[in-house]
């Protein structure tokens, strides 16, 4: 929370740090010791792994474990092996050839290791629907298993954004989604085929592992592929039109997520639910 927050607030980080505690306590989720204790290794020993990798900086790593822990505990294995297939593959994607990404401007910052924000950016709504998801036992506030889709609908968009972004800038002519106007490697909003069919990779590695642990079938696969690519388009029209000035690139792809997990959940819940 301090990486989030003012650094110097104090007040503000412990007031937030109970609400949270507050919230978790709230949920009255039943989890087993051996539960949690395999929660912490795993989620331990890949964090390490990818601090050791340099794939995500230690502010990085250490939020990208309370999220994967979270994830486990609230949700289940299922949950997290979305989510650390996304941390996993985006980080490694984002080493792949750096060198000749930093020759065209388009690499990640710190030799591509992730940090907190980026980690948050990516993952806030996939925690918003675990957490709505513990809930809703003792909340009937939606459909049950319409979190599920929000959760692999936003993470399969961070998947397919980042894919699209680490690969696709390493080809030429890429042009302004908008306009369709070839542009410069890493213009903001710029699409090239290569990157889109990455993009759309990613978006199948998500359902594929949705559907191999939760019990959705072709429809629901069908569905987290659709809000993936939708969130990917999402991020690439926004990189064209308001990222700079006014928003951000950690803001674009938050914003992003939450459109893919409003399609994911919507369509989940007139078609599937």
């Amino acid at each position: 929370m301090r990486t989030v927050l003012f650094e110097r607030d104090d007040p503000v980080v412990l007031f937030t740090v109970g609400l949270l505690l507050w919230l978790f306590a709230d949920l009255g989720i039943e989890v087993s010791a051996t539960r949690i204790g395999v929660a912490l290794a795993v989620t331990v020993l890949l964090g390490y792994l990818s601090y050791a990798l340099d794939t995500a900086s230690l502010p990085g790593m250490l939020t990208g474990v309370l999220l994967g822990l979270l994830t486990i505990v609230v949700g289940d294995y299922g949950w997290f092996a979305m989510l650390i297939t996304f941390f996993g593959v985006g980080g490694l994607a984002s080493k792949l050839k750096y060198d000749r990404k930093a020759e065209r401007g388009i690499a990640e910052p710190n030799d591509g290791a992730r940090g907190s924000g980026n980690v948050l950016a990516n993952s806030l709504v996939a925690l918003f629907a675990v957490l709505a998801h513990g809930a809703s036992d003792h909340l009937a506030v939606a459909p049950e298993g319409i979190f599920l889709y929000i959760f692999a609908g936003s993470v399969a968009a961070a998947m397919s954004d980042t894919l699209s972004s680490e690969i696709g800038g390493l080809f030429d002519d890429p042009r302004l989604i908008t306009t369709f106007e070839v542009v410069d490697p890493g213009t903001d909003g710029a699409v090239t085929w290569q990157g889109e069919l990455a993009g759309l990779a990613g978006a199948f590695l998500i359902a594929g592992i949705c559907t191999a642990f939760f019990d959705v079938g072709l429809a629901g696969f069908a569905v987290v592929v659709l809000a993936g690519v939708a969130g990917m388009t999402v991020d690439s029209l926004l990189g064209a039109t308001v990222e700079g000035d006014r928003v951000g690139n950690q803001g674009v792809n938050f914003l992003a997520t939450v459109a893919a997990g409003l399609v994911g959940g919507a369509v989940a819940g007139v078609v599937l639910l």
